[in-house]
């Protein structure tokens, strides 16, 4: 698992650390090596380490081969988009009730278009994920070396991402907040390479390519791509500045270069997500969407008083914990500090849709669940960086420091800009991704200082270690949790991947929705029905209609909205189609049904057929 920092990034090794073996052999018999005389050398911690990372990764893919796709956004807007994609053979928009499957970025939507044109089907589609998080935690221990650390570090840093229930989680689903937090990664790791010397080309490209990825996945991830490409800027021009060649012609070149590889970086990241951003401005006028996207997710109120309080209320979600009482009182202090200071908690404006602050967020659950160990060990490791730097004994002070105003930098424009939400955890996974080596390093640092620990304060040392390994332990206790009992994907207990059926999974959200569709399905199936209108809501699940009315060849069914929220792109005429299929209101459906046609409902899903089918 451990990684080095690049064959130009000198990686210190803690004195404890046994030293890794020097190869050149890239090949993958030299790497095989590698890593084997890297287990040899390796202490016992170190391997228990290593052991689980491993184990959690790969029980990790067994749940996310078992398992079928089951996150709720996937069934509305995630996986209904790749299915409009492949009926139509290409990636223009099409009419839609739910905005999100055309205003959303679609970049892991993009990965996902490949393994459903490969395979057919949907039985791969949680690899994207979980191929995100092994990147995530291969870049993370990369970032760690860059900064100083030793291989114990970096391990140390893999298995608190590792073991952080919501990386676990996620890694089984098609979510696409792993794969924001990896390009993000990717984008540091960049950034870090340019701080000691002169950025080149390969670097440049790859750079505008981890910022485009970023922007064509998860907007919000820009947030922490914004300052790490500042610290790249300055670190650059830092450079030049130092060189010894004389102020003149070669100093004045070596800006512009920084200037001319920052336009490269934007040019590139621009062709990655500008074709996306094009068919949003075409369509709405707008680059970022329609104005109830604008003013639904991004802060609309911007004064201190409200930023502190959403700040808070973000920060009091991410590290809940199981204890109701410190809960409740943390909230309450929250409530009556925002009214002290003259802020509604519950203002829309700093608040999505119609949620009420506070909610529960410690239970396994893959959209919302906190992560107080990661969370507390990143804050301890920023602050530390911070305020001590030498107390992590990196050796690179000046970017270590760097690296934690970028992290922290990132964290304080996120509660500027993103409404507290109560499944605002998942929104925030990439900057714990980015603050997570700061953990690791700190964590190895205490480790370090006792084992050098003299006999006179060997006891207050033990006190700490003991502190350390027991953090740890809750660390892995989480993460096996997560994995065992987590939800909606499980190994153990009820709607475990071992003993639900294929299409129980799919509903264990909505266990009640199962039948219905399968009822509805049936009907307009056994009609013979080839054209098919969509009656639908924003939040409706879409997905299981075009599973369960494919057509006997496998191809996808002919799927037409009756309604669309796209100015430029109306919906179907209901005369036109032979059946109907409803989701969410009976009343909608039926002010869509043509006079004479005979509408079905249930609770949550309808169908209309005309006469004589």
């Amino acid at each position: 698992m451990a990684s080095g920092g690049g064959p130009d990034t000198p990686t210190p090794v803690a004195a404890e650390d046994a030293p890794a073996p020097t190869r050149t052999d890239r090949s993958p018999a030299g790497l095989l090596a590698v890593a084997v005389d890297a287990w040899r050398t390796a202490g016992r911690g170190e391997r228990l380490l290593a052991g689980a990372v491993a184990g959690l990764v790969l029980v990790e893919l067994l749940i996310a081969l078992l398992a079928e796709p089951n996150n709720f956004d996937s069934q509305t807007y995630h996986l209904p988009k790749v299915e409009h994609w492949v009926a139509q053979g290409n990636l223009d928009f099409w009419p839609t009730a739910i905005h999100r499957q055309v205003t959303i970025p679609p970049g892991a939507e993009y990965l996902l278009l490949h393994l459903r044109l490969l395979t057919g089907g949907d039985a791969l589609h949680n690899l994207v994920q979980w191929a995100a998080g092994v990147l995530c935690l291969l870049v993370v221990a990369r970032i760690t070396a860059q900064l100083g650390g030793g291989r114990r570090a970096q391990l140390l840093t893999a298995f608190v991402l590792a073991s952080t229930p919501m990386v676990a989680l996620q890694a089984t689903s098609t979510q696409t907040d792993l794969v924001c937090a990896a390009w993000v990664a990717c984008a540091a790791t960049l950034v870090l390479d340019g701080l000691r010397r002169r950025t080149g080309w390969g670097t440049l490209l790859a750079l505008g390519a981890a910022t485009g990825l970023t922007a064509v996945t998860k907007t919000s991830g820009l947030i922490a791509v914004g300052p790490l490409l500042v610290l790249w800027g300055l670190a650059q021009l830092r450079l030049v500045l130092a060189d010894r060649a004389p102020a003149g012609p070669a100093r004045a070149g070596g800006v512009a270069r920084t200037v001319g590889g920052s336009v490269l970086i934007l040019l590139v990241a621009a062709m990655v997500v500008g074709p996306f951003l094009a068919r949003v401005t075409a369509e709405f006028g707008h680059p970022l969407g329609p104005p109830r996207l604008r003013e639904s997710i991004p802060m609309e109120r911007h004064d201190p008083a409200s930023v502190l309080v959403n700040a808070l209320r973000i920060g009091h979600t991410a590290f809940d914990t199981p204890l109701a009482p410190l809960r409740r009182a943390g909230a309450e202090a929250i409530i009556g500090g925002a009214d002290a200071i003259g802020v509604d908690p519950q203002d829309r404006a700093i608040t999505f849709g119609r949620e009420i602050f506070p909610e529960p967020a410690w239970y396994p659950d893959e959209d919302r669940v906190a992560f107080p160990i990661a969370g507390a060990l990143a804050l301890i490791g920023v602050a530390v960086a911070l305020a001590r730097p030498r107390r992590i004994d990196s050796g690179q002070a000046g970017p270590l420091r760097a690296y934690a105003v970028v992290t922290l930098a990132t964290v304080l424009l996120h509660t500027a800009m993103i409404k507290w939400q109560p499944w605002g955890n998942r929104l925030i996974l990439y900057a714990l991704v980015l603050a997570v080596p700061l953990a690791g390093l700190w964590l190895d640092a205490l480790l370090r200082r006792h084992a050098r620990a003299t006999a006179g304060v060997a006891a207050r040392r033990s006190v700490a270690t003991l502190a350390a390994v027991t953090v740890l332990a809750t660390s892995a206790l989480a993460g096996v949790l997560a994995l065992s009992y987590g939800f909606p994907r499980r190994l153990v207990g009820a709607g475990s991947v071992f003993t639900t059926s294929d299409w129980d999974t799919r509903f264990l959200r909505r266990p009640q929705w199962a039948d219905e569709f399968r009822w509805a399905a049936a009907s307009v199936r056994d009609s013979g029905a080839r054209r098919i209108g969509l009656v639908q809501q924003n939040d409706n699940w879409e997905y299981p209609w075009w599973l369960l009315l494919r057509q006997p060849d496998g191809g996808s069914p002919e799927l037409v909205a009756l309604q669309s929220v796209l100015p430029e792109r109306p919906p179907a005429d209901p005369a036109s189609v032979d059946a109907i299929v409803c989701t969410g209101s009976r009343p909608a459906c039926a002010k869509l049904v043509p006079a004479g046609w005979r509408l079905e409902f249930r609770d949550y899903v309808g169908y209309a057929l005309p006469p004589g089918r």
